[in-house]
Order: structure tokens, then sequence, then C-alpha cells
């Protein structure tokens, strides 16, 4: 064993491993631990020495000793390879080092805040963290009481060796009174919570003094975080820790594989100063440090003419199969709703398969069953365990081997979060299947499958200079003390989503927060700070130990500790709608308001088997018409994730590919082009045949690409509709956006109601067959710097709007969710904020319809993305090219059937889909390969 001499090991006969048999690559690492840690860590993870050429996974090797050495550290690595073990690790070890130091151990304060996006990972990481602790603390005592034994494996003993506890506990907002005090008597010296309970801690007069001796945070799953509100909010949080802290912070982040890393990085440590470089930072890069044996699956390669009751028995077969021949299987499915129906199904088909040791687990059950199916899954005791997205985070799974995912999870990232809950043991081969029963899922998930072997991830947006979100650290740093503007403002800009924070959002910020303006106080929108230059010693505003002149920033209100404790926080309050008929009032069922967001009025769904034509809201009431009309919004529409832009884009770069493999040796080329790729035959010659059918029947023009869009325009003479399919496969954010905008502009150039269906690889514009109009010309008449203001202006009276300024003015307590022990409901903060959205957009610049107006376009319609996409339509470098065709293409047939239920588990065969697809080949069987006249 090379450097065996120079490293403190046991004897050879009480190691766990033979030393002769393994090359040790990182006994430097391992010598920075403590003695006892040292010897945990042998009887812990021994065994995997082989695997590891030495004593630590890749990102454990990388992390420990940047942690050790007090560097802000992000560590990006799948899920599985040891990357919070690795920050426990060295943070456990420096404690140990210092309670022996100590002849009182350390003190009553806290050392290392672990933050965690979700309860339930805090509390594992709780469980977790206790076996390290307990088996430390013992073999340290053990050695404390025999020093002959220390000795003996190289070391000197030392006087003080017993060893302090090292405490531990979790706080969020379940924990009771009786904990949150006993915290405060014994206070832990590693304290898990969550980003809301962080904050609500550092305005806790007595526990905030707890936190000025933290030297450590970790920020797990920072993935999930960055990308939204809670990051936001993290993120200021960690600046106000460091601002009120001791010594400086070191920050550790603990990612599953995401992009940019500099970015995630720099969202982290953020500013050592407003305006300056980012805090010293290193990276721990170990995305593809696992194995990975993924492969796509069809059960046919004909997923259009077999029948669909024998799609779906040769998918339960081929699952049945995968679930036998593994030892825990886990299934994602797109949909809470698909998660129920998998599990169902196989209980029904196989014998196999009961309450006993199958189960599902998403979002809408009760804490008390999803704690259940954890807690068996943990143990092993369940052989399939169907899911949406809740188990992409969190939970160890030790005896999870196999990873099926039914249909497309939308990005690189969440394909490899997913598959990367199996093999969840050093050394072990992630082994994922994806079953697509899907054309269009199909060519997605192929493509998915190559760039995650390449090393492909797609990039995360962070929200930047939210005023909700400002608004509510900004009025508890008020209520914590008071304190200079100046300092106010430079925490907020150093936390990286305020690093370019202007001085008029900041001033609009204060107007609103000191109720400037007129009107507010009628609508029982109170100031919650005040903001005054430091008065002479007789003034209003006078403290001592501050400079006269100097502005000054306090709390107002005598309940404002109690408002801001019960009402802070990110997440959004959602509620169900009741469904009531127009002309009658009838009850006719429910919707979940999330599913508004897509539905405008005269767009059809299916509720209950039958189709209404939504009208308006009003509070928590919908209204609709009964129509016979085709629906428009799909009934999953809410619940799926929206395909990545940056895979869109590799979905485009693809099409143009295989393109050139078309043409260079038609369809049999193609075929041999994807068995490059991992996907089964039937996958292979299912999007081979797709294309071909594509190509004969409208020609290749018909193909978006990286630099084509590909438009195609319908006259339905039955329906007395006419259809534009934009094939614009860059997601569904993106094509929500730039629908919008289309429509806009169409319905002012037709005079006509024009309808709206959206997918991830494009979108259908509808509108009377006497109606039409020249979307080639619109396109070339958007301006990138007019698309901001005219995206705005489509928004304005929609049902998306008023959601969204509910939801911002709430965080940003405008609408308290709590006060004086009132709690009042989604559906009251809707009925208040309708009455106060007038009023708010009458207000010159105020910054919470402005961060309404920010969030819709920025994050929720990537607005950025469509002003690039019309720039480059603008220069020439995305050529818009439309054909007029009787029926659809191919490639269009998913937005020609977006009527149809849950696509990925569908139990009815679409017949509209087999009629267009009966259309294709009769065209081509006549060899009326194309269709290229243009529209009169």
């Amino acid at each position: 064993m090379d450097g065996a001499d120079e490293l403190a090991l046991p004897p050879d006969d009480e190691l766990p491993f033979d030393p002769d048999a393994v090359t040790i690559e990182d006994g430097d690492v391992f010598d920075l631990l403590e003695p006892a840690v040292r010897e945990w860590w042998l009887e812990a993870f021994g065994e995997y020495v082989p695997e590891n050429d030495g004593f630590f996974t890749p990102p454990q090797e990388g992390a420990i000793p940047k942690i050790d050495a007090g560097t802000n550290t992000l560590v990006c690595a799948p899920t599985g390879s040891g990357k919070t073990m690795a920050s426990f690790t060295a943070i456990i070890n420096e404690l140990f080092r210092r309670s022996r130091e100590r002849d009182d151990g350390l003190e009553n304060s806290v050392y290392c805040l672990y933050v965690s996006p979700l309860k339930s990972l805090a509390n594992d990481i709780h469980r977790n963290l206790e076996v390290p602790l307990e088996g430390i603390e013992s073999i340290a005592e053990e050695r404390a009481a025999s020093p002959a034994a220390e000795r003996s494996s190289g070391e000197t003993a030392r006087n003080g060796e017993g060893v302090g506890e090292i405490r531990h506990a979790i706080r969020h907002g379940d924990t009771d009174s009786s904990e949150r005090q006993k915290m405060l008597e014994e206070t832990p010296h590693i304290l898990n919570t969550t980003p809301e309970t962080l904050a609500i801690l550092l305005n806790s007069p007595k526990f905030r003094e707890k936190l000025r001796t933290v030297e450590y945070v970790i920020v797990d799953e920072i993935h999930s975080l960055a990308a939204g509100k809670r990051g936001t909010h993290l993120s200021v949080s960690l600046e106000r820790l460091e601002a009120m802290a001791e010594d400086e912070l070191t920050r550790i982040g603990c990612s599953a594989t995401i992009e940019p890393l500099s970015e995630v990085a720099e969202f982290l440590v953020g500013r050592d100063k407003p305006g300056g470089e980012p805090r010293p930072y290193e990276i721990v890069d170990a995305r593809f440090a696992r194995e990975f044996d993924i492969e796509l699956e069809s059960p046919t390669d004909d997923l259009i003419h077999t029948p669909r009751e024998v799609v779906q028995d040769r998918f339960y077969e081929r699952l049945h199969e995968r679930v036998q021949d593994h030892t825990n299987t886990l299934v994602f499915t797109n949909t809470r709703s698909g998660a129920e129906r998998v599990l169902h199904n196989l209980r029904e088909r196989f014998d196999a398969y009961d309450e006993a040791n199958s189960a599902c687990h998403h979002g809408s059950l009760s804490k008390e069953v999803r704690q259940d199916v954890e807690g068996r899954l943990k143990a092993g005791d369940l052989e399939v365990v169907t899911s949406s997205t809740s188990l992409e985070l969190g939970i160890d799974m030790p005896h999870v081997d196999l990873v099926v995912q039914v249909g497309s999870p939308k990005s690189v990232a969440a394909l490899l979060q997913r598959v990367g809950r199996a093999g969840h043991r050093v050394g072990q081969t992630v082994t994922g299947r994806v079953i697509a029963l899907d054309r269009d899922e199909l060519l997605e998930c192929a493509v998915m499958l190559e760039k995650a072997e390449e090393g492909f991830v797609d990039s995360v947006s962070i929200p930047e200079d939210a005023q909700d979100v400002a608004a509510q650290h900004v009025y508890g740093m008020a209520i914590a003390e008071i304190r200079p503007e100046s300092e106010v403002t430079a925490i907020l800009r150093r936390a990286y989503p305020y690093r370019n924070y202007a001085e008029e959002e900041w001033e609009s910020l204060c107007r609103y927060l000191t109720a400037e303006y007129a009107g507010l106080e009628e609508k029982n929108v109170y100031a919650k700070i005040w903001r005054d230059e430091n008065d002479p010693p007789d003034g209003e505003h006078h403290h001592e130990e501050f400079s006269v002149g100097e502005p000054l920033i306090g709390k107002r209100g005598r309940l404002a500790r109690v408002i801001y404790m019960t009402n802070i926080g990110t997440i959004p309050d959602s509620f169900t709608c009741d469904v009531r008929t127009r002309a009658s009032d009838e009850w006719v069922g429910q919707l979940d308001e999330n599913y508004l967001d897509t539905v405008e009025k005269g767009d059809v769904f299916v509720l209950g088997g039958e189709r209404f034509e939504y009208r308006y809201r009003r509070g928590s009431k919908v209204y609709v018409d009964r129509t016979s009309a085709r629906p428009t919004v799909p009934s999953w529409y809410s619940e799926r994730l929206p395909l990545s832009y940056d895979l869109g884009r590799e979905i485009l770069a693809f099409q143009r590919r295989l393109l050139e493999h078309y043409e260079a040796g038609g369809p049999s080329r193609v075929r041999g082009w994807l068995r490059g790729f991992p996907l089964d035959d039937n996958s292979v010659r299912a999007i081979a045949r797709l294309f071909d059918q594509q190509i004969r029947y409208a020609g290749d023009e018909s193909v978006s690409t990286d630099e084509r869009l590909a438009i195609e325009v319908e006259r339905d003479r039955e329906e007395y509709e006419r259809r534009y399919y934009v094939h614009s496969t860059y997601g569904r954010k993106v094509n929500d956006g730039l629908s919008r905008l289309l429509a806009y502009r169409c319905a002012q150039e037709a005079t006509a109601n024009v309808t709206v269906a959206v997918a991830d690889n494009g979108f259908a514009l509808s509108m009377p067959l006497n109606r039409k109009i020249d979307l080639e010309g619109i396109f070339a008449d958007l301006d990138p710097e007019d698309v901001r203001e005219d995206l705005r202006a489509a928004l304005e009276g929609t049902d998306l709007l008023q959601r969204y300024f509910r939801i911002n003015a709430t965080r940003a307590l405008m609408i308290l969710k709590r006060y004086k022990g009132y709690e009042k409901s989604a559906s009251e903060q809707q009925v208040s904020s309708e009455m106060l959205l007038g009023l708010a957009q009458d207000l010159e610049t105020f910054a919470v319809i402005e961060e309404t107006y920010r969030e819709i376009l920025e994050d929720k319609l990537n607005v950025a993305e469509i002003e690039g996409i019309v720039d480059a339509i603008d220069s020439g470098e995305l050529a818009v090219e439309r054909q007029l065709l009787d029926s659809p293409t191919p490639r269009a047939f998913g937005l020609a059937t977006l009527s149809a239920s849950d696509v990925v588990l569908a139990e009815d065969e679409s017949a509209a889909l087999q009629a267009f697809h009966e259309r294709v080949l009769e065209e081509i069987g006549e060899e009326s390969l194309r269709r290229l006249s243009s529209e009169g």
C-alpha cells in the first residue's frame, strides 16, 4: 500500500480492508482528520476503499481539505456520492479538535448552520448526523481511557484526550415552543434549519445572539434553491448573518448537477462589498464521478398505429420485468395522477404487488403517508415506489438499484437528479431507464440522453432584484435594530441577486415601505418603516450612537415584529377554484389555481368529461360556458415541468444534424447514426420513421432547426378554423411568452379572437377561417427592443397578472396572511389583491406591481430568450419559413392533439392522431410529397 508508513492507521488486523491490496491516493486528506474521526471513518467506510482508490469519494477528496482550510466551496456531484458527508466531516473534525482543546468543551452557541430546502431533508440529515457523532464520541472516549492504544497507532498521547459533546438539533416551522426554549438553554453546535426559519431566527431577539458565533454554513441542494425566490431570500439572510457574525463565514454549497457552476458559486458566496468582486471560492466539480447506465426504451417502433392498449400492456410487462430483476425500483412520472395510475395498474395486473411492497409518494399525500413511505424506502422494504417530483431531493435510498423515468423529465439536470437516486452507494453503477410512450417525447429523450453522455447540463436562471423579497428583509432589518440606511443597502447589494440593485429600485421600495403613495392607507396598507436623517438631540428620530444627519431606518408599528414573524416566506399559497356555468350558476367541478396560469378568455378545457369555455374569474370562482369546441389547454398542463430552453436548443441542433444525415443517405443512414445513441432499437426505428414521413410529406424545410423556424398553416373547413403551428422547440416558458406576444399582434391585425395552445415543442394560433394574418410579416416586424414592452401590454387584464400580483403583494406584506390571530386564506388574499390591483397600477413605479411584471416576464416567460430569438430573426440568423397544408405534419401532431389527456399514460388512443397520420400516409402514397402553395 503506497504511503502506508506515513498514514496513522490502526494495525492491519484491525482494518476493514487489506492495505496491501489497494492503492491509497488520498492519504493527505485522511491525515487531516483527528484520530477518533479517522478511526470512525475506517469503521464506517473502509470497505469502499477498492472502488475509490482511497478513503474518500471524489467530492469528499476534493472538498474536505478546502473546508478544513476555511475556503468557501461549492461541491457539485451526483446524488449518493457523499458531498453532504464531506461538508459535515470537515466541520465535525474541527469541532472535535476544539472540544478536546477546551477544558469545558464548546461554547453554548451555534457554530454550524445546515440549511436545506425541505423539512424532510433536514430531518434526514439530522438523523444521519447522529451516527457519526455518536460513533466518534464513543471512539474518542475509548481512546482517552487507553492512551497505549493511541500510541500503538503512531500517535503521541495528549493531555485532555477526552472529548466534549457536540450537540445538534433541528429547527423549522414544526418545532414546538418547548423545543425552541430548550435550544436557548442548551444550544446546538450544529443547527439544521430551512431558509424560512433562518430568516425568523435572525429576528429572534434571544436566539440571534446564539448565531453570532456561526462560522460554517452548509446550503444543501442549492440547485433547487438558486432558481427561485426561496434562494433569493436565503442569499440576503446569509448576508445579514455575515454582518452580525463575529468571524467571516465559511460557506459550503452542495449541489446535484447544475450549470453554470461559477454563477451558482457566486450566488452562494455573495460579494465582499457592494459593487465589489465575489468573495473567494473554489469549486469541486465531481458531477460525473459516478458511472451511469441509462437507456431510452419504447414499447413499440410504431407509436401511432399500435393500439393504445397494446402499448400499455407492453409498457407494464416491461416495467414489471424491470422491478422483478432489481431489489428496489423507483418510478418517476411527470404528474401526480400518473404516479397514482402506474401503481394502480401494477397492482391490478400483477399479483406480485400489494400495499406491503409497493407505494406511491407525491406532494398531495399527507405528511404521515409520505414519511411512512420514506421510512420503508430507506429500509429497503418496498420493491417499487412511484412518484412525481417529491423524491427528487433528500432522503437517502441505499437499496434503490433502478430508476425508471416514464416520459421526458424535461431537462438533463432533472434526468440526472432522478436517475441519481439509484446506485446510492459508492462504486455502484447508476442504472436508469427512460420509457417514452409518445413520439415527441421519444425525440426529446433521445437528445437528452445523448447530451447527458456528453456532460451537457442545462443552465439555471437566478432571479434578480426581486422587490417583494427585498421588502421582507428591509422590514426585518428595521425591526431588528435601528440602523443606517447605507448599512441596509450594503447588506442587500452584497447578496448576489441584488448585486446590480439600482438606486431607483431602492427609492421605489422605500416609497412603498414608508407608504408615501396617496390612497394606500385607505386600503389598509400602512407604513412598515420610517426613514429619516438622524435628528438633532431634540428631534423625534435622534439616536446618540449615530451622527446627526446620517440617514437611518427603523420600524413602524407596535405589532411590527409579530406581523413580520407570522407572514414572511416566499412559497405562495394556492387554492382550488369552484367552476360554475354563467348561464345557470351550476357547479360543475374544481380547478387547481395553478392551472389558470395558462387559461385565457375563450380557452376550452375538459372537466368531468365535459368541455367548457373559460370566461372569467372572480376571487375563487371560475365562470364558464359549455361548448362543443375542441380543448386548447390539456388537463395535465399545470403539473408537468417545462422543457428547458437549453435542451430545446439542443433538439433543434439535433434536427439539423439529422436532416444532414437524411440528405446524405436517407432513412437507413439516419438509423445507423441513431444507433450511436443510448436508445433501444424500437426508439431508433420510431424516430427515423417520424422524420422520413415528415420530410416526404412536407419537405425538410418543414423541420425547425437552430437556423430555421418552421410554421405550417392548416385550413380546417369542417370546424371553420385557420391554424398556425409554430415549431418553436424552445420549451413551454418561451413558447408561452412568444405566443402571447404574437397573439397580441395577431388580434390587432386580424380584428378577431385568437386562441392559443402552447406546448414544449411549439404553439398553435387559431382564428376563424375568414380571418388570416401574415405571420411571417409579424415575425419580421418584431423589434427586440419592443419585446418587453409589447409583452407587458399583452399581460394587462389577464388572470395571470392578477394571480401573480396577489402572490407578490402577499410576499411584500402588502396583504397580510396572518394578523391578530386571523389567517386569511389564499382565496381571500385573491379577493384583497383584486381590490388593490387597480390602485397599484395607477401608482407611478410602484414596487409591488413592477415586481409582478418582472417576475412574469423574466422568471415565468423567459423574456430575455424571446428577445434573443427575435434578434436572430431580425439579423437573418434565424430564417422563418411558412407552408400551407391541408393536414398537420407528423411534427405538428402533438400540437394538433393537445386536447389528449395525460399523453404519457393515456388510456384512450387518440382518434385524431390516427386520422392525421392516415392523411399523411395517403399523401405520401400518392406521391404528393409536398404542398408548398402560398396562401391566396
